[in-house]
């Protein structure tokens, strides 16, 4: 059985106590004393529970959730049938280990995910437990399929926190400091950021220089094409500022990739799952790859990573890679009653409502000089912060009192990149909802 649970009908902010309250302040100061101090936490909020797009604290204060556990809650906190989906398998059977035995439930959702993927060749699936542990397979699948060894990534880019993955990884220096060395042969190249152009163009005067460079530099000065096993890319940049590309980036690196025998590895653990309006990001420009990388989003909160490939580029041997948790059968429960309500209409909503907050969105560069630029697709949203609009000099310190701000008038947002604040609300959010995010985000910011 569920515990007591927020009433449906109470869905907006109240907040009911000084924030953190007495409750909270009790756990923190228990965090405090025993827990790693490597997580980064942007405001002082100890949840208890969470129905939709709601949370309450332990002192009673609700909040309207747009960060949704980080981009991961996709069907809402604690959907009635995904919890359905979990006490039933858990009752039945937690774990056995489908690296050794069989699970009816995983070769459904193998099924499943090869239906849904990008692509028309047949698909294979490999199960872990995260984004970055997705990650690291792509990578030992990209070398162990092509017989090379190095790497093509992006500048900003986030893969994860695994050796293999922050290798890949170029979004903090501290996500990396004090831990090389790291695996070698990784090369970065930026990424099509085209408000802040690395090249200094304008997108009717750019010829994709974020992916020909690969070609007219890297590989005629320092990087043989025929060492590299992989590029690796979000189709849409997570915590490098929720950028958007230009189709013709992706379609570019597709080129690459095909002409020198290079594997394309798509990371949508972010940006995937129908988050952007269509079940993966890369169906917006068109673009299949080679391999498909996602989590997050995937099981509504469970603990699961999904690595998809051609059935002909998932060629490696048994004993070749495996996880012990790696497609657990309660995650895999979750998984595939997630996938149930986003094809009934939750990624539609994503897109609709997404569409209703950009529109309204966009008018905010003119309305608010601390916002430089507004983009975004579905219910992945960027609101980039500056001093000026005209030298775009970033305001980290202005976005950081805006999530602040945010969190003090029961709003949850969180930030990406450098300056940008982020909306990556669960994607059952309600016209209304997505109403009340924006009018008190428009009271923070006005107020800055």
């Amino acid at each position: 059985m569920t515990g007591p649970m927020i009433n449906t009908s109470e869905r907006f902010p109240m907040l009911s106590t000084p924030l953190p309250g007495p409750n909270a302040r009790r756990i923190l100061a228990l965090d405090e004393q025993y827990v790693s101090p490597s997580y980064t936490r942007a405001y002082p909020l100890v949840v208890k529970r969470g129905q939709g797009a709601i949370v309450e604290d332990v002192d009673g204060n609700r909040f309207l959730d747009c960060s949704a556990g980080i981009a991961v809650v996709a069907t809402g906190h604690c959907h009635p049938r995904v919890v359905e989906a979990i006490q039933k398998q858990a009752a039945e059977l937690i774990h056995m280990s489908g690296t050794d035995f069989y699970y009816e439930g995983m070769a459904r959702l193998a099924r499943k995910l090869a239906e849904i993927a990008p692509g028309d060749a047949p698909k294979k699936v490999y199960f872990g437990n995260s984004g970055t542990e997705a990650v690291e397979a792509a990578m030992k699948l990209a070398r162990y399929h092509t017989g090379r060894d190095k790497f093509i990534a992006f500048l900003g880019a986030f893969h994860g926190r695994t050796m293999g993955a922050l290798s890949l990884t170029a979004s903090k220096p501290v996500q990396r400091h004090k831990f090389g060395p790291l695996v070698p042969g990784v090369y970065h190249v930026p990424y099509a950021y085209c408000y802040r152009c690395p090249y200094g163009l304008t997108p009717d005067a750019c010829a994709v220089e974020c992916a020909t460079v690969i070609e007219r530099d890297l590989f005629r000065t320092i990087l043989p094409s025929k060492e590299v096993a992989a590029i690796v890319v979000e189709p849409i940049q997570g915590e490098g500022g929720y950028i958007v590309p230009p189709p013709k980036f992706l379609e570019e690196l597709r080129r690459i990739a095909d002409r020198h025998g290079i594997a394309l590895v798509f990371d949508e653990v972010q940006c995937g799952v129908g988050r952007t309006g269509k079940m993966w990001a890369c169906q917006h420009a068109g673009v299949a790859p080679d391999i498909l990388v996602t989590a997050k989003g995937i099981a509504s909160g469970m603990p699961l990573g999904v690595t998809i490939a051609s059935a002909d580029f998932m060629s490696w041997g048994p004993g070749s890679h495996a996880s012990t948790f790696g497609g657990n059968p309660v995650s895999i429960a979750a998984a595939l009653a997630t996938i149930e309500l986003l094809e009934e209409g939750l990624v539609e909503n994503a897109a609709r409502i997404g569409r209703r907050m950009l529109d309204r969105l966009a008018e905010w560069p003119r309305r608010f000089p601390v916002v430089g630029d507004v983009r975004g697709m579905g219910l992945m949203i960027g609101i980039e912060f500056v001093t000026d609009q005209q030298s775009k000099q970033q305001a980290p310190a202005l976005r950081d009192r805006a999530v602040q701000g945010a969190f003090e008038r029961g709003l949850l947002v969180l930030g990406c990149g450098e300056n940008v604040l982020r909306l990556m609300p669960p994607l059952n959010l309600d016209a209304d909802q997505a109403d009340c995010a924006l009018d008190i985000l428009e009271g923070v910011i006005g107020g800055l």
